[in-house]
């Protein structure tokens, strides 16, 4: 079953098709997915398929991705999650986006936190990491804010609109957190 998690001012919940519009308002966002590594959606086919991806990957437990609903008004504003999950290694990968429309306005930051205690608690997870390109310094302050450690720059790590980028890599430890 899928987990539904709870903040102040969010819920993270499984997304469904009728999640088709607000996903793809999120990822035809040029500025969203400036530094996603794909390039903006222009179908709302796209948007279908990444929400069955996500269910996919869940159901593989590879992976597993929330959808940031506001409570005040139950409006899909991003997602949350984890991909490349070990359970063996106990490891996995964070991700996260949420619409310009709600950048800082510590969206993210409440939805990550709440995604990373899930992780190191109901996942046993030691190790989370996140790629981010170097470039994006929002994501990269945030990261830090909350305890993950730059461990190095993995080059040529991204290709997006045809070009290859650098990224940093991050992670946090249980044993840190």
């Amino acid at each position: 079953m899928f987990p539904e998690l709870e903040t102040a001012r969010l819920r993270l919940r499984e997304l469904t098709e009728e999640d088709v519009p607000a996903i793809f308002r999120c990822f035809s966002n040029e500025a969203l997915t400036r530094y996603y590594g794909q390039e903006p959606f222009t179908d709302t086919q796209q948007a279908e398929q990444l929400i069955k991806q996500f269910a996919k990957n869940f159901e593989e437990k590879r992976g597993i991705r929330w959808g940031i609903e506001r409570k005040d008004s139950n409006e899909v504003i991003g997602t949350v999650g984890f991909h490349l999950w070990s359970a063996a290694h106990q490891r996995a990968e964070i991700g996260y986006e949420i619409h310009p429309d709600y950048w800082r306005q510590g969206y993210t930051k409440e939805a990550v936190q709440k995604v990373i205690a899930y992780g190191f608690g109901d996942m046993n997870l030691n190790r989370i990491g996140a790629v981010v390109f170097l470039e994006n310094e929002a994501s990269s302050k945030l990261l830090i804010q909350l305890g993950f450690q730059q461990e190095g720059i993995l080059r040529d790590y991204m290709y997006q609109k045809g070009q290859a980028h650098d990224t940093f890599i991050y992670s946090l430890l249980k044993k840190y957190e």
